[in-house]
């Protein structure tokens, strides 16, 4: 990766195709309220899925998921705890025949996930590389 330029318009790509994918009508688990908040500020729409709210068991998120459609975005912090929510989440959408669509949280993980550990710090962190690169 060539510098805050390449990384901040990889990421706004990113958001762009995810807009694109929860317009279509494919939910978002993610881990809290800030995460769904954080992602709204970025101008993702749709259905969010709170995996961790309250206690929630990881059986009613599949439950919530299975009558929304076949496929499910899975967006967890980027540290070892998410990326291992992530793999059970993804394990268990695929037992009920549900396809978990890990493609936002590794490609966003690899851009941001040195200087980012959760989804919530991606709309400062994509504030902070428009600074960088001039964008103001």
């Amino acid at each position: 990766m060539n510098g805050d330029r390449e990384r901040l318009e990889c990421i706004l790509r990113l958001v762009e195709f995810l807009v694109e994918d929860a317009d279509r009508g494919l939910p978002i688990i993610v881990e809290g309220r800030r995460d769904e908040e954080a992602l709204r500020r970025l101008g993702v729409r749709g259905t969010f899925i709170l995996s961790k709210n309250y206690g929630r068991a990881l059986v009613d998120v599949v439950e919530d998921v299975r009558g929304m459609g076949r496929e499910a975005i899975i967006l967890m912090d980027f540290d070892r705890r998410g990326r291992e929510y992530a793999k059970s989440i993804a394990e268990n959408l695929e037992a009920v025949g549900i396809t978990p669509n890990l493609y936002y949280w590794r490609e966003l993980s690899a851009l941001a996930g040195r200087w980012v550990k959760d989804v919530e710090g991606l709309p400062s962190y994509i504030e902070t590389l428009k600074r960088r690169v001039g964008c103001y």
